[in-house]
């Protein structure tokens, strides 16, 4: 039957004289790694192309990058608004709505967590340093490869058992994060500030789990990080060879 298609979601640069679209290598290095192979979903897809890819995919894999538009939420724009693409918030949105309907296993990473929750009917904090004034460095300086502050996972939950800790250590690039939780959501990681890290949909067999970190840059030196995505990837083979 073949490797498992993820769907990998991307960044869109509009900066330039060319528009493009693009994603960080590690992403593709971890899916591939586990067993998947990677489908780019560029934000230029039209309705029809998004459509025919869907129906092909075993598997989703929403990624880092700017800012949700707030509107989305039923918020204003904060300052610190940073990044927000109208083509990139239709394209995903869409995406995680079908994706849940259609049980696909989908993994959310960073601004992919906040997206599942804006999804789902949730709201975000948009800036944690001026809102919440926290203790921990969200938005880390150290390389993207170094864990900066722990998280705590919640007993009994997926996501620890595809960790196998109830603690761990993450790397950390964001300046908002999950406030009102999306239907259907439930909090499975937390950091020491309160800050939602990880949530999973309860109550569903489906594979469906955000982590506001980036465990794609963690893959090469962690076993849990590499163990989320190759449950990820097992759980879209299963589907495929169903």
């Amino acid at each position: 039957m073949g490797r498992p298609l993820i769907g990998v979601t991307t960044s869109v640069d509009t900066q330039r004289a060319q528009e493009r679209a693009y994603v960080n290598s590690p992403y593709l290095r971890a899916v591939q790694g586990a067993g998947g192979v990677p489908v780019l979903l560029p934000p230029q897809l039209d309705l029809e192309a998004r459509a025919a890819l869907v129906d092909r995919l075993d598997g989703v894999l929403l990624t880092g990058g700017g800012d949700v538009d707030p509107a989305r939420y039923g918020q204003a724009v904060h300052p610190t608004a940073d990044d927000v693409s109208e083509a990139r918030d239709v394209l995903e949105l869409w995406l995680t709505r079908q994706a849940v309907d259609r049980q696909l296993p989908l993994l959310a990473i960073c601004r992919g967590v906040q997206v599942l929750n804006v999804a789902l009917g949730g709201s975000l904090c948009q800036d944690i340093p001026s809102v919440l004034g926290s203790p921990i460095v969200h938005r880390q300086t150290e390389p993207r490869h170094e864990p900066t502050h722990h998280v705590k996972i919640e007993p009994g939950s997926r996501l620890a058992v595809i960790l196998g800790a109830l603690e761990v250590d993450v790397n950390s690039f964001h300046h908002q994060s999950i406030e009102q939780l999306g239907t259907g959501l439930r909090t499975v990681a937390v950091a020491s500030d309160g800050v939602i890290e990880g949530v999973e949909l309860a109550g569903s067999e489906a594979f469906v789990i955000g982590v506001q970190w980036h465990p794609e840059e963690l893959v090469q030196h962690d076993p849990a990080a590499r163990h989320l995505f190759a449950t990820l990837v097992d759980a879209a083979g299963g589907r495929r060879h169903s």
